[in-house]
This record gives C-alpha cells, sequence and structure tokens, in this order.
C-alpha cells in the first residue's frame, strides 16, 4: 500500500489539556511538539472545576503560561484558554466547535490505580472524544526529547496510516530513532501449554504491517530497526524499553482495548502500570466511528 500525499496535513488543529499537576505540563510539551513538527495550530486549555481552591488555580495558570510562552518562541501558532466547569464536557464542546484533529491529555492518578479506563476521565477521553486522543503517562519528567522511540506491534495494526505519521512526526522534530517490536503470541498446546517460538519462527511470525510501517519511516528519513521479543506480550515491551532505555513508548488504543476487554484486561493497561518510560497511547479518531458502525449495525 503506497503511502497517501493526503496524510502529510493530517493534524491540523492540536488541542493539549493542562491542569495544576507537573505531569500535564509534560504531556502537553509533546503537543507542542507535534504542532511545530506538523506546522499545526495549538490551544492550551485549563478547565477549573467548581470549588477550585486559588493555590490549585495558580498553578495551572502558572503552567499555560509557561507552555504559551514556550510554543509562541517555536513560531507555532497558539492560545491558551481558561475554562470553568465539567472539565471533560469543556473540551468535548470546544474539539466540536474547533474541529480538532487530536487531543493530549495526562493520565491521572487514579489511572493506575483503578483498572484502565473504568470510572475515570481519562475513559470519557478516550472513548467519547470525537477526534484522535494522545493520553500520556510520564514517569520520567527529564525525558522529554527522545533519543529512541520504542513502538510495539500486535499481529495486525489497524490505522495504520495515522498511526505511522503520528510516529514519523514526532521522531522527525525529536531527530530520534525508532524501534518497532514485535513479540509473537507462544504455540498453545494441550499437553504442554505454551511453548515459546524458536528466533528463526518468530522472525516468520512478523506482521506485514511493520514494513508498510517502516515504508512511511523511510519516507521521513526516521532511522529505525526491527526487534522480536518473547514471552507475556506487557512483559516482553517492558523488559525491552528498560534494557535499551527507551524515553518513550508509543502503543496504539485498538477496538479491543477500549470496548471488550474492560472487565479482563489486556497488554495496554499492563504496560501502562508497568512503564520504565514515558508512554504516550494513541486512540485514532477512526476507532470511535468503527465503533459507533458497529452500533449502528446491530
Amino acid at each position: 500500500m503506497p503511502c497517501a500525499v493526503s496524510i502529510e496535513h493530517m493534524y491540523k488543529k492540536i488541542l493539549a489539556a493542562v491542569n495544576e499537576f507537573t505531569n500535564s505540563e509534560i504531556a502537553a510539551r509533546y503537543a507542542i511538539a507535534l504542532a511545530k513538527s506538523c506546522q499545526a495550530r495549538l490551544s492550551l486549555i485549563f478547565v477549573a472545576e467548581n470549588g477550585i481552591d486559588m493555590n490549585t488555580l495558580r498553578h495551572a495558570e502558572s503552567a499555560l503560561e509557561r507552555l504559551f510562552v514556550d510554543a509562541h518562541s517555536q513560531g507555532i501558532e497558539v492560545e491558551s484558554i481558561t475554562e470553568n466547569g465539567d472539565p471533560f464536557q469543556e473540551i468535548l464542546a470546544m474539539v466540536k466547535k474547533d474541529h480538532t484533529d487530536i487531543v493530549f491529555v495526562a493520565t491521572r492518578r487514579e489511572d493506575v490505580t483503578k483498572r484502565f479506563f473504568v470510572k475515570t476521565l481519562a475513559r470519557d477521553f478516550m472513548v467519547r472524544l470525537p477526534c484522535s486522543v494522545a493520553m500520556v503517562r510520564v514517569v520520567r519528567m527529564g525525558k522529554t526529547h527522545p533519543k529512541n522511540i520504542l513502538v510495539p506491534f500486535k499481529g495486525r495494526m489497524t490505522n495504520l496510516e495515522e498511526r505511522a505519521y503520528f510516529v514519523a512526526k514526532l521522531a522527525q522534530i525529536f531527530d530520534s530513532t525508532v524501534t518497532l517490536f514485535h513479540s509473537p503470541r507462544p504455540i498453545t498446546s494441550f499437553f504442554h501449554g505454551e511453548i515459546q517460538l524458536k528466533p528463526a519462527q518468530r522472525e516468520k511470525h512478523i506482521p506485514k504491517d511493520v514494513e508498510e510501517f517502516m515504508k512511511y519511516l523511510d519516507r521521513y528519513k526516521i532511522i529505525h530497526e526491527k526487534r522480536i521479543g518473547h514471552g507475556s506480550i506487557a512483559r516482553s515491551i517492558t523488559i525491552e524499553a528498560a534494557q535499551k532505555r527507551n524515553d518513550l513508548i508509543i502503543m496504539g488504543a485498538s477496538e479491543r482495548s477500549l470496548f471488550r476487554s474492560i472487565m479482563s484486561g489486556n497488554p495496554v493497561e499492563n504496560v501502562l502500570r508497568e512503564t520504565p518510560s514515558n508512554l504516550i497511547i494513541l486512540r485514532p479518531h477512526s476507532v470511535i466511528d468503527a465503533q459507533r458502525n458497529i452500533k449502528t449495525i446491530k
């Protein structure tokens, strides 16, 4: 499948949700980087909930000011907005009004202690916003300019164009290398349980989508490599990131992750909890469109 010219300006309007916590400011800096790489317009928004104290408000407004000055100094078209009310409803309204392409949000503490996507603000953003969403978990405050980005692959990657574009544009602005990582599932035997594949067998199980993904990276002249792991998918990802000292992991939130594994768990949830590096979970807009179509058909 050839690279489509139309994806060159996939993100024209980017929004970053900011609050009083440092991790949201770090997450917004990834949004600044993407806005510069894509030559996109950037909106920074803080929504003050009812009953907010003045100290919290000052922290959030200071973060907005720092981010605005940084983005403006890089030549980015940027605006800073403060609203009052419910964070999700205010951001949803802004996304619809401005036709926002992608929203950056930071995970909160509750997203790690509770089951992923269950009764959290993160779930509302990931499932209900009518645009792409990049949810950022920050574990290393000083590693916002990644030297190497780890991109795990499952069996087949949906929304390949957008995922590749997202990774390529961040790698381009940070001058990062990219590692494409796949850990094939072990063979299941009735008598012997799980049987791990040998290296040669694992090589044969690399998804074809990896090759397509590499074409996008080549297009943007991104240095890349592919690696194969084994064992538990989530554990192999976290071990790979720790051993190779990857500064950033970018994973995709699939239909399964969002809609069919809320109770049974999934690799994305496990990596979210155990990641040794900063983590971005990208949920493309088309994932939500697909789910809505399924509901309509039913």
